[in-house]
């Protein structure tokens, strides 16, 4: 019995072949007409290595003890015929575990010690370092084996009181968020800061990451996990206890962690197995149920169409025994149903959205280049059909015309390349108030006016001043792109209008998505500089984190803005050199077209011939470029179905073969 969100998620894979199997035959086409210049060409490089890559990350937050690793043992691993992550009652997850595939990498748990926390490494910069991680190589097609070998991800130390308060485990200021002292004056603390395991299962395979987080306490602990992995999800599953509902620590995880994230959010009222009640009949019982998700429905601020009550247990043991009856009963398939019909779709118009605006950037850039040699072709076939049955005369009229063209030419070539020069001036100018320079400066700004602060009381002051100025830049490249844009409009008119020219006016880059992004950075991480956060900005190792985080975050953000205006001014320069390079051709054929006709009587029919059948070639290429372009924007925008799953028994693995080199370390995200 497998999990329904296989087919779908063969079809979210199909659908991305499909589009990128459309742009290998659109770069095909675009080589063969000499129309993909090296922009073209990185953007085509750059949509494929998006299709490639592309993952959808699902996170699985819950308090200790709600049954989280159990729903993911019912939603994913029901098929290798037993428990796969370890989940029995009180503390299991000890740490961020990751579930991905990575085909370049042989199946193995990858675990980083925890006392790597205290060099302040960051998790990401760990991943490049296999060196830093134990390996543990997973068995192919032993259940048992795998199980057992996934057992370390509970692994914890005792240590010191003086230890844990180096890993960031204990603060003297928050005493009831301390883990309790055992006889010989030591806390228990995770053994792994990290876990990634690497394994082929079917949904891995197709591009499913799952993010298993463990509880709130270790959540705080480590800034990463909230900072950096839950805002690269695109879905979130958080899960509580049916018998309980929302407690008043599964409400500060999510106001803290989860309330206000962008992602799409589902809630799961697990274990409602434990509302059976034999006093009770089932319209009663039912009724618990019903009232216990609109709680807490309006306990969190969500839809009540996004809680689902369910028994995670009995799915599992209901798929294990292949009970379609039993599964029903334990209401998983609603869950899964959701995440079909709500996540895959929205994730999937995404990419298609992605897709589309590219083909539209790459056809408008080809049709610009094939309607300038079709302009060019028609001039010179008009041109030399004239001369049919003409005198010498009109054949030197023709030719002081074209020395007078060949003169303008020669006027008209500085003045684009001194255009280009300004452009490219005043684009570095305005890259750099985007650069990374800057943006350093900045944050080191918010840092030192925060430690200098009393009791780190101004942290949330220089965090706003940040925000302020980071919007100001933004707002600054916007202002000096339409400066930009002014220069050309009072350039490219003149041109046009005395020299033939085609160019045309790219509108500036709107950088929009960079503010939206940079608010939902100022959200996330503004909570870690409020009042209630003081006694955590007092560690100078939080507070190094927080800055180094913050910094790749932004960098990230100012990255795709300077992208933007990168790609905006290479398509300006690209028009500008493609037309003088379009020009300059189409003039040395004209030349040697006219030699050829003087040299030889029959020279001017098998140009005409020539010049015909290039236009028709051109003519033709138009029609095959609009025709792939037109099928691929289909494809784009028609997501792929979510239909229900045929039953069938899969595989715990596939048959394919593994490497045996060890396995560097690598992220969802």
């Amino acid at each position: 019995m497998s999990s329904a969100l296989l087919t779908p998620l063969d079809s979210l894979a199909d659908w991305r072949g499909g589009l990128d199997r459309g742009l290998g035959r659109l770069i095909t086409l675009l080589g063969d007409g000499q129309l993909l210049d090296p922009q073209a060409h990185a953007l085509t490089d750059a949509l494929r290595q998006r299709l490639a890559s592309d993952r959808l990350v699902l996170a699985f937050v819950a308090e200790f003890s709600r049954g989280k690793s159990e729903l993911i043992n019912a939603l994913f691993f029901a098929d290798a015929g037993r428990r796969v992550l370890p989940a029995t009652p009180g503390r299991t997850t000890m740490c961020p575990v990751e579930l991905a595939w990575d085909a370049q990498q042989p199946p193995a748990l990858s675990l980083l010690p925890i006392g790597s926390r205290s060099g302040g490494l960051t998790v990401a910069a760990a991943r490049g370092q296999p060196a830093l991680w134990q390996q543990v190589p997973l068995p192919v097609g032993d259940a048992d084996g795998l199980a057992q070998a996934l057992q370390p991800v509970t692994r914890t130390l005792r240590v010191t009181v003086d230890e844990a308060r180096a890993l960031g485990f204990w603060n003297d200021e928050q005493p009831q968020h301390n883990p309790p002292r055992d006889a010989q004056d030591r806390v228990e603390v995770p053994a792994w800061r990290h876990a990634l395991i690497n394994w082929p299962h079917p949904l891995l395979r197709r591009g499913l990451v799952v993010l298993d987080t463990p509880g709130l306490n270790a959540i705080g602990a480590e800034p990463e996990l909230t900072l950096a992995l839950l805002p690269s999800a695109h879905a979130a599953v958080f899960v509580l206890a049916a018998d309980t509902g929302v407690t008043q620590s599964d409400l500060t995880v999510w106001r803290d962690h989860l309330g206000d994230r962008g992602c799409e959010r589902f809630v799961v009222l697990n274990k409602i197995d434990a509302l059976a009640d034999p006093l009770l009949d089932a319209a009663q019982i039912e009724a618990q149920v019903q009232r216990q998700c609109l709680q807490a429905a309006a306990t969190l601020g969500v839809e009540p169409g996004r809680v689902f009550a369910l028994s995670a247990r009995q799915a599992l043991a209901a798929r294990v025994q292949q009970d379609e009856s039993a599964l029903a009963a334990s209401r998983l398939p609603a869950l899964e149903s959701a995440l079909m019909t709500q996540l895959l779709p929205q994730r999937a118009q995404v990419i298609g959205r992605m897709v589309e605006d590219g083909l539209l950037a790459l056809q408008q850039a080809a049709q610009r280049r094939l309607d300038d040699r079709r302009r060019q072709t028609d001039g010179q076939l008009a041109e030399l059909r004239s001369l049919r049955g003409k005198s010498a005369a009109r054949l030197k009229l023709v030719s002081h015309r074209l020395a007078g063209e060949a003169e303008a030419f020669e006027r008209c070539a500085p003045r684009l390349a001194a255009l280009r020069v300004v452009l490219g001036r005043q684009l570095q100018d305005l890259q750099a108030g985007l650069g990374g320079d800057r943006l350093r400066e900045a944050v080191q700004r918010m840092h030192d006016d925060s430690a200098h602060s009393l009791f780190k009381l101004g942290a949330a002051k220089a965090f706003a001043e940040l925000g302020r100025q980071l919007g100001a830049q933004l707002d600054e490249a916007e202002r000096r792109a339409d400066e930009i844009t002014q220069m050309l409009r009072a350039s490219q008119r003149p041109l046009n209008a005395e020299f033939g020219f085609e160019l045309v006016l790219l509108p500036p880059p709107v950088l929009d998505e960079a503010r939206t992004e940079l608010r939902r950075i100022e959200a996330g991480y503004g909570r870690y500089v409020g009042l209630t956060q003081v006694w955590r900005l007092s560690q100078p190792a939080f507070m190094a984190r927080f800055t180094r985080m913050l910094q790749s975050r932004l960098r990230i953000v100012f990255e795709g803005a300077a992208q933007a205006i990168e790609l905006w001014g290479r398509a300006i320069g690209n028009q500008i050199d493609d037309q003088l390079r379009e020009r300059r051709r189409a003039l040395a054929q004209r030349r040697d077209a006219h030699d050829r006709i003087r040299d030889a009587e029959d020279g001017l029919e098998r140009s005409i011939q020539g010049l015909e059948a290039q236009e028709a070639q051109l003519k033709g290429l138009a029609e095959r470029l609009a025709t792939e372009v037109d099928q691929l924007r289909l494809l784009a925008a028609t997501p792929p179905p979510t239909e229900a799953p045929r039953p069938a028994r899969l595989q715990l693995v596939p048959a394919a073969a593994t490497p045996t080199t060890p396995p560097p370390a690598r992220g969802a995200a």
